[in-house]
């Protein structure tokens, strides 16, 4: 019967092992330093969308304030309106009735007239301000909605790293470092101006 060649199965198994700890432990590695770049990535894409939605309001509650002082505007110019709208009827009784009218009618009607454009001119500057903080609230917005997708897919992107982590699979670990960079870059378009 031939020898049967014997092989140290016990350094084999060892060899074996070493080599998966040293393949497994490059991959943790890249996948704790990738998910480590992706978290602060979300973490100030969190504080810019959270910072833009807080100016955002601030500037939506100024422009409401504006609203108010102008609507108070408005209302001025239609009181003097109807004011001068009076006087000029008490003017044109006196006239029905041939008579001369006061003399003091004349330069209320002047004043009211002149309260008028004041207050229209007042109420239009103030509105012009509305819109200006209203468009500036908006633009905010939209960058707040960009950010906070940032975040979203960077989250996405972490939790896929940890599943790579978990199972060793480089196919989940490029997942998540795609989702990470796709955040990167929305993060990127809407920091620079998109």
């Amino acid at each position: 019967m031939p020898e049967e060649i014997e092989i140290d199965t016990d350094k084999l198994r060892e060899t074996i092992d070493e080599e998966l700890e040293h393949e497994g432990g490059k991959l943790l590695r890249t996948v704790a330093l990738t998910t480590a770049v992706f978290a602060a990535m979300a973490a100030i894409a969190s504080l810019e969308a959270g910072g833009t939605v807080n100016e955002a309001l601030a500037l939506k509650t100024e422009a409401t304030r504006l609203q108010a002082e102008a609507s108070d505007q408005w209302a001025y110019y239609q009181a003097k309106g109807l004011k001068a709208t009076i006087i000029e009827a008490e003017k044109n009784s006196w006239l029905a009735l041939d008579k001369k009218p006061p003399p003091d009618l004349a330069p209320k009607a002047e004043r009211y007239a002149d309260d008028q454009k004041t207050s229209k001119d007042a109420a239009e500057k103030l509105e012009h301000e509305r819109d200006e903080h209203g468009k500036e609230a908006d633009e905010l917005m939209h960058h707040h909605h960009f950010y906070a997708q940032s975040v979203a897919l960077l989250q996405v992107s972490i939790a896929l790293g940890a599943v790579a982590a978990l199972t060793r699979k480089r196919l989940v670990w490029i997942g998540s470092a795609l989702l990470g960079l796709g955040g990167c870059g929305v993060f990127a378009w809407a920091f620079f101006g998109g």
